[in-house]
Formats: structure tokens, C-alpha cells, sequence
């Protein structure tokens, strides 16, 4: 499958899960997995039927892994930020990455609200709706304006910041200026579904994403967590991550953000 196929794959995936979505009447919790709603049961069925047809390997959050030792799985959250569809707050996205034996490959989220677009190939940059996107030019956290998910112990610097409830949206809103960073103030609680495609999108774009940690942020696997950090540039990076090193909390400490 060269890129434009793979990518056309993508754009399918999220073509049907706005369909599916377009015929849900229940957007309230399943009672079944933490934080799981029928929206999210219902869009991971829709994308699952176009991906599995094209015989690629998926990890899913909602349905987990199916054949990822196929040579592209495509990692794929089909509803990030539930909780605010479920609310009716116009945030939240469907999140795709095909990942290939060299990692991310091609990407793709879509603003399920606004029907926005961000994609990215290998190499190839990222885009809008068509148009190259590219960060900003912040270069300190004193001037930054932040997206945030979870509950920070403390003022750690910035100029603004905005908690918005999607870490897809949020990391392309920093691929796209809108956001000069991001930090992720819980421990571990994103998967690869959440943040891989807008990595993907993130470095094309030429911001920089790395894990608090810095562990790799490529893991197929459903039990992996991460704490992605990103930033326009690298001395915004840098600051991001001190910053967020002296925190010194745990999983116990920290308010997690919920999907």
C-alpha cells in the first residue's frame, strides 16, 4: 500500500465514523469500561469494518489490538474527547495513525465538529484542509500560551493556558500555531491512540513532541501509558520539560484528565 492509498485509508476510516456518529441518540456512558460511552462503541465499530476490509492490523482504545503483527497497524482512538461530545462542547475528534515497521507512516484527525482535517505523511509535512500548517515561533514559556490536560500543582510559568478535553486536537493545534505547547500534567494516562497521529502531524509540521519521561513514544501496545510534552520550538520544549520534571508527583498526586 504506497502513502496516498494509506492516507485515502485514513480519511475512509474518519469518513465513517462521522456517519456513524450522525445516527447516535445515546451519548451517555456505557456502564461498562471507565469512561466509555456508546458514542465511543459505536464509532470504533464503523472504523473497524472500513480497516479491517483493508486488511491492516489496528490497536484500538475501545476494542483493543487485532493482528498488529501485520506490517501497517493503524493505532486509532475513533471518538478522543467523549466527554465533551457527550456534552455537546465543540472539541473532540477521530484519531488515526498507521504505523509502519519505521514507525508513523501517515496520520490524520479530524475535528468531528468542525469537520477539520489535520494530516501528515512521512516526510511529506502537514496540513489543514489542504494548506501546510507549520508552529509558532514562541520560544519561552513567559510568552507561551498552553494547552493543558489534567490538573497542574502549581503555576509553572505560562502566559495563558486552556484545558480543552482532546489531546488529538490539542497537539495539532500546536502543529498549527493556535497553541505554542502542551503538557500533560497526569502520569501515563495517554495512550498511543490519543497522541500518535498528532505526533506524527506535530513533527511534519516542525513543533517537537516528547514523552515527560523520555521513554519512545511509539508503543503498540494497549497497556502502555505516556505523558506526551510539545512544543513549537526547541527552547520552549526544554523549558516544558524542566518545568514539569520538578513536579516530583505521582499517579496518586495528580488529577487525570478524563476522555
Amino acid at each position: 500500500m504506497n502513502d496516498d492509498t494509506l492516507l485515502e485509508l485514513l480519511h475512509e476510516t474518519a469518513t465513517a465514523v462521522t456517519h456513524a456518529l450522525g445516527s447516535v441518540d445515546d451519548w451517555s456512558l456505557t456502564g461498562g469500561l471507565a469512561g466509555q460511552h456508546h458514542s465511543d462503541l459505536a464509532a470504533d465499530a464503523a472504523a473497524l469494518t472500513v480497516l479491517k476490509r483493508a486488511g491492516v492490523g489496528v490497536l484500538s482504545e475501545e476494542s483493543g489490538a487485532h493482528h498488529i503483527d501485520r506490517d501497517v497497524v493503524v493505532v486509532l482512538d475513533p471518538l478522543d474527547g467523549s466527554t465533551n461530545a457527550a456534552h455537546g462542547i465543540p472539541w473532540y475528534a477521530t484519531s488515526l495513525c498507521a504505523v509502519d515497521r519505521d514507525g508513523p507512516r501517515a496520520a490524520l484527525v479530524v475535528n468531528l465538529p468542525s469537520r477539520d482535517r489535520f494530516e501528515a505523511v512521512r516526510g511529506q509535512g502537514a496540513r489543514r484542509d489542504g494548506q501546510t500548517i507549520s508552529g509558532s515561533a514562541c520560544r519561552a514559556m513567559s510568552d507561551a500560551l498552553l494547552g493543558l490536560s489534567g490538573h497542574p500543582p502549581t503555576h509553572f510559568g505560562w502566559r495563558q493556558y486552556r484545558a480543552l478535553g482532546a489531546i488529538a486536537l490539542d497537539l495539532c493545534a500546536v502543529a498549527s500555531g493556535m497553541l505554542d505547547g502542551f503538557v500533560d500534567c497526569g502520569v501515563d494516562a495517554h495512550g498511543a491512540w490519543d497522541y500518535l497521529g498528532a505526533t506524527l502531524i506535530c513533527r511534519e509540521a516542525g513543533a517537537l513532541v516528547q514523552d515527560a519521561g523520555g521513554r519512545d513514544l511509539v508503543v503498540i501496545d494497549h497497556s502502555a501509558g505516556r505523558t506526551p510534552v510539545a512544543a513549537a520550538t526547541p527552547e520552549l520544549l526544554a523549558e516544558l520539560l524542566d518545568a514539569r520534571r520538578t513536579w516530583g508527583i505521582s499517579k496518586e498526586s495528580t488529577i487525570a484528565p478524563t476522555a
